[in-house]
């Protein structure tokens, strides 16, 4: 007997409204039928996930997710959706995709519904056509415009799409792709919606890799399935299960259940068959084969402990004129986002009776720069103040030999020592109390007041710092606990008042 994909999804996600009507969802999945468009069971569940209205007439979802592994047929859920916002409810769509090559495949589709133009004597459905009073074909902004105001604009969000325009909808297609400015600018467009009802819809697979690229689309995704967000409609085909937690030998055995094959795969058996499955295993590595086959995200952090309360860390917070303008910085702690495209700086400036944290730099940064930082970093240091960096952070690729070469003390903390420096910013600010922070620089206080605790497998009561949400910007915490460590354990002490402070490592030379 072959496998059948499960119809179910593993989320099924609606907002909790009362007498919530389903009547559009029905006739949507009926009118695809009529244009030769029969939903799979698991479309059409999503569909009714989806379209469900309040009693007020307005849409119970302002935000809409389906994520399905790739070849199970998300876009055709989607085509019929499009179809019926545009032809009954006369909508205006704005449709991104990544991939210029994606947007033209969705606009080809749906030009099999409406004709290729204005009075298309071969148009399949001649009844669609009729209400066409245009359709564009400029290269990377294709359009079709109905009769009834419906309008849909399809384009690769590279390309500039929607932009200056109005829409009640905004399709958000390869959302793994979908970026933080890119964000900025297309949401934008469905502020002003003609229906006043804007409705944003996500669909995707797992990002490769947790960065700025993709991160939009994890941050709505952990925010429905851990209950945080109350407004978002979310469907996830997937199997039980966290990769997270799982030992290699229990992820071998994971991804060779072809029962979590049918539950991540709705179109296994249908259009989609298990030699094909079968082939992907062989070929992929079995965390390749649960992210791109099983369709498995990473586990949500907001499950994580946080780390900092905003109690604690005001219970330490400095104003600039408390500070020692001639104490010395102790070490400089570095990090930067997985693109190295942002750089965090942190001074441990070593005084009396405590360590202050300091930022100073938390800004852009592109490899051109890194001369300049280097020339910046031994200004400040020469040959006597560390820079420590983990062994797992970005800024080590860029930046460790190029400091080594200009001949700064450069340490790299191990996973032991990264483990040791988390706990022990952990103890100096709840239990000790022996670090500060100045009070004006909110990045670092909102970066540490979302720092979870993310135990480490196998090593009981050790933990390292993961961020509650991916809109976090975690940098500021990684450099202030690679610079409290160093401060400890490589930078020199504090001396005496009387001694020569002329090396550069006075506060006020070494933040900016």
């Amino acid at each position: 007997m072959s496998l059948v994909g499960s119809q179910v999804a593993r989320y099924q996600i609606s907002p909790k409204c009362p007498n919530v009507s389903t009547v559009h969802a029905e006739a949507c999945i009926d009118l695809a039928a009529a244009y030769g468009l029969t939903l799979d069971e698991w479309q059409a569940n999503t569909v009714r996930i989806w379209f469900r209205m309040t009693p007020e007439g307005r849409w119970a979802a302002s935000t809409w997710g389906l994520s399905v592994a790739r070849q199970n047929g998300k876009n055709g859920a989607l085509e019929a959706v499009e179809l019926y916002l545009l032809v009954m409810m006369g909508y205006k769509i704005l449709h991104t995709s990544h991939l210029l090559t994606s947007a033209r495949k969705a606009f080809k589709r749906l030009m099999q519904f409406f004709g290729r133009k204005v009075g298309d004597p071969n148009a399949k459905y001649p009844e669609l056509n009729a209400m066409v009073i245009e359709i564009r074909k400029t290269n990377g902004q294709e359009a079709i415009e109905l009769s009834n105001g419906g309008l849909i604009e399809v384009g690769a969000r590279t390309g500039g799409a929607g932009r200056g325009s109005s829409f009640d909808f905004l399709i958000v297609d390869e959302a793994q792709e979908y970026e933080e400015d890119e964000q900025e600018a297309l949401e934008p467009t469905t502020s002003a919606s003609p229906s006043g009802d804007p409705v944003t819809v996500y669909m995707g697979t797992p990002p490769k890799f947790v960065g700025e690229r993709g991160e939009p689309f994890i941050r709505v995704r952990s925010a429905a399935v851990t209950g945080r967000s109350k407004r978002t409609a979310w469907v996830e085909h997937s199997p039980q299960g966290e990769l997270d937690k799982m030992t290699e030998l229990e992820l071998q055995a994971f991804v060779r259940d072809r029962r979590n094959w049918a539950a991540g795969n709705p179109a296994l058996g249908i259009r989609m068959t298990e030699e094909t499955v079968e082939g992907e295993l062989e070929r992929w590595s079995a965390k390749s084969f649960a992210r791109e086959r099983l369709n498995m995200f990473p586990s949500p952090a907001e499950t994580l402990e946080l780390a900092f309360t905003e109690k604690a860390l005001k219970a330490i917070a400095l104003n600039a004129e408390d500070l020692d303008p001639d104490a010395p910085v102790a070490a400089f702690g570095i990090d930067m986002n997985p693109e190295k495209t942002k750089v965090s700086i942190c001074a441990a400036v070593v005084g009396e009776e405590s360590t202050h944290l300091e930022l100073a730099a938390n800004t852009r940064f592109s490899e051109e720069g890194i001369s300049a930082l280097v020339e910046w970093l031994w200004r400040r240091c020469k040959k006597r103040v560390p820079v420590v960096m983990d062994a797992f952070s970005p800024a080590r690729d860029l930046l460790e030999a190029p400091l080594k070469k200009r001949g700064l003390l450069v340490r790299i903390l191990d996973s032991n020592e990264f483990m040791q420096a988390c706990a022990q910013l952990l103890h100096a600010v709840k239990r000790e109390k022996s670090v500060t922070w100045f009070s004006e620089q909110e990045h670092f206080f909102v970066s540490m007041k979302s720092t979870v605790k993310e135990p480490v497998k196998n090593r009981p009561g050790s933990f390292k710092w993961n961020r509650s949400d991916l809109e976090v910007d975690l940098m500021p915490t990684m450099a202030a606990t690679c610079a409290l460590f160093g401060s400890v354990k490589f930078g020199r002490r504090r001396r005496s008042s009387n001694s020569d402070s002329s090396d550069g490592r006075k506060r006020s030379a070494a933040v900016y």
